[in-house]
């Protein structure tokens, strides 16, 4: 993976960041992967919970060190970074990948595969009797079928706000009291953009799905092109982005969900919605926030 100079080594000196230009408050190096410790640390995370205003004041390290911030969610049983099975060395450069071929080959994979008609299976009485018809796929995915629609259109740069502005609202949400994360820890991580984060601390949430998470890292970068998304917090298994310019229309929302269905497809066939469609409207129209799961 093509890296850029880290800047974090300097922090074991100087754990403020004065040398940096940066006014941290305490906090640690994270070097833990599955495999042993890094060469290198993959990340800084405060030592305490954050709040609201917290990742605002952290924005300026971005432009003194190449440093992102975002939101890690350290709380639950699987909580620790030394239980998050960090991969580092498996992920690949984001910027080696087209989003688009990436996204039609999960499509093909994942979307196409499943139309064939629906067969029996032990138990098939037993389960339509006490929860219903399952949905078939082409109901699933409905308007689109096994051919990959292609990407969505951009949203109008006019109904954009700035992704930034956007992001640090989003992240003071998810440190508010009452917040569904448990323990919200501000961290540092060296990339070349938000979307690379996950690639760049060798996050494993979706290795169930995909082994190179710099794949879906491709897609994230030509969704910050399109829709204005930052990666503004991970935990062991999800990824949660804000989104500056989501779209405003249904039809808009459809195109977008079917990128969501093709990169994330537990979203939908293990979420709240049963259908591509009412998974456009509830969870990608006009929302300021996309979040994804994998099994």
């Amino acid at each position: 993976m093509a890296t850029l100079p880290n800047p974090l080594p300097t922090l074991a000196a100087d754990p403020s960041g004065g040398s940096l230009g940066l006014e941290l408050p305490a906090g640690s190096l994270i070097d833990v992967t599955a495999e042993g410790p890094a060469d290198e640390p993959l990340l800084w995370c405060a030592d305490k919970p954050a709040r609201p205003g917290d990742y605002d004041a952290l924005q300026p390290a971005r432009r003194a060190a190449g440093l992102l911030p975002v939101l890690l969610d350290l709380g639950g049983d699987q909580g620790a970074l030394d239980e998050w099975q960090l991969l580092p060395d498996e992920a690949s450069y984001p910027g080696d990948h087209d989003a688009e071929e990436v996204l039609e080959e999960f499509w093909e994979e994942y979307a196409a595969d499943e139309l064939a008609p629906d067969t029996d299976y032990p138990a098939k009485e037993a389960v339509t009797e006490n929860f219903g018809e399952r949905a078939t796929y082409d109901g699933t995915i409905a308007p689109y079928g096994p051919e990959w629609p292609g990407l969505a259109p951009a949203t109008e740069p006019e109904s954009a706000v700035d992704p930034d502005v956007r992001a640090a609202e989003i992240v003071d949400s998810l440190t508010e009291s009452g917040s569904w994360l448990k323990e919200p820890r501000l961290a540092l991580v060296p990339a070349r953009r938000s979307a690379d984060i996950p690639a760049a601390i060798g996050w494993s949430g979706q290795i169930n799905y995909e082994g190179d998470v710099a794949r879906l890292c491709a897609v994230l970068r030509s969704w910050e092109d399109r829709f204005g998304v930052r990666v503004v917090a991970l935990t062991f298994d999800q990824l949660v982005l804000s989104v500056a310019a989501p779209p405003t229309t249904q039809e808009e929302a459809e195109a977008v969900a079917a990128e969501h269905f093709a990169f994330c497809p537990d979203n939908v066939t293990q979420g709240h919605h049963e259908t591509l469609r009412a998974y456009a409207q509830q969870a990608v129209l006009n929302q300021q926030t996309w979040s994804f799961w994998w099994d």
